[in-house]
């Protein structure tokens, strides 16, 4: 059996995907962050955005230039996603039918932006879906953005939806739609980590994604000069706000993103020494430098040694044998 298999036993297991959501608009970001990717490594995923990137009355032309660009040689790794247009929005229904129905094959997800209920996510998947079977894909991953009241109420309800994989809290809109009652500065550092509707919309969605083994994305931090503001946020958001991954609006934002999202390395060694006694004792309990360590510890520690997998630290040759094959992992080239 793989140790997956006997750790979680039917239960749910968390889906891990890369540390950094990085979005890009235009063509020129697009094409950089694709030869960003292709330096790093499938440590980041990319997401080209439709609804901030196309041009009024560019539309359909922004939609194709996205589906050209993920069904290009370029994207190695296929670990590009695509932001449409909101389900209301008379663009969206194009979008879908052009981006999933020329690039279904090698897109990564879709993410939907400004859902007011489950119900409209549901129907944006239900037209997913009937693109995505026409090209010959099931079940295309579908990330959501939180960033309405509506969407926050909902949020339990939409995270539990077998097709999302990803809930990301678009801080912007959020507070926008609170009409003045939360103030401005609620969206940057520090006060987005203190005011109560903001800290209560994060944990929200953070408490949602992890019951139903989902992965809460982080908003993005608007300063893109001093990346220690960036590293500072994102240590934030993962230490006390349970977020597994974050947005990148800036190539430099990238690094220190999946920085502080990268198990340390001597986190990393502890988990591969006790999953290694584990093994041997046939998964029971240890005891190792006096604490007891039993399945609810193990899967904590193969949760470590997937996320170092994921964001490219070499993993020592005992903690290979510990994990699964890749499944939602980054594909190599």
């Amino acid at each position: 059996m793989l140790p997956s298999e006997v750790l979680f036993q039917g239960e749910r297991q968390p889906l891990i995907l890369p540390a950094c959501d990085h979005y890009a608009g235009s063509e020129k970001l697009m094409r950089k962050s694709m030869a960003l990717q292709q330096e790093l490594g499938p440590v980041f995923d990319i997401t080209f955005d439709c609804e901030d990137g196309a041009a009024a009355g560019d539309e359909e032309a922004h939609a194709r230039l996205v589906a050209e660009l993920v069904n290009s040689d370029d994207n190695q790794f296929n670990r590009i996603g695509a932001r449409v247009h909101d389900v209301a929005s008379p663009h969206f229904a194009k979008d879908v039918e052009i981006i999933v129905g020329l690039a279904a094959a090698k897109l990564a997800y879709i993410v939907l932006p400004k859902p007011d209920s489950v119900q409209d996510v549901m129907r944006a998947i239900d037209a997913i879906n009937q693109h995505a079977k026409k090209a010959g894909r099931d079940n295309l991953p579908v990330h959501v953005l939180i960033e309405t009241h509506g969407a926050l109420r909902s949020v339990f309800a939409i995270a539990a939806l077998p097709q999302v994989e990803c809930l990301s809290f678009g801080i912007m809109d959020f507070v926008s739609s609170h009409y003045g009652a939360i103030p401005a500065n609620a969206m940057r550092t520090p006060n987005q980590f203190s005011h109560p509707l903001v800290v209560r919309a994060k944990l929200e969605i953070a408490a949602a994604c992890h019951a139903y083994g989902k992965v809460p994305s982080h908003n993005v931090t608007t300063e893109i000069k001093d990346s220690a503001v960036v590293a500072t946020d994102a240590g934030r958001a993962a230490a006390e706000f349970g977020f597994t991954r974050m947005w990148s609006i800036h190539p430099n934002q990238i690094k220190p993103v999946v920085k502080a999202f990268t198990p340390r390395l001597s986190e990393m060694n502890e988990a591969a020494a006790i999953l290694t006694e584990a093994q041997k004792a046939q998964w029971g309990p240890i005891s190792q430098h006096g604490r007891l360590h039993d399945r609810a510890s193990y899967r904590y520690y193969w949760t470590v040694l997937q996320r170092a997998r994921l964001s490219g630290l070499p993993l020592p040759e005992t903690a290979a044998a510990l994990l699964d094959p890749p499944t939602n992992a980054p594909e190599t080239a």
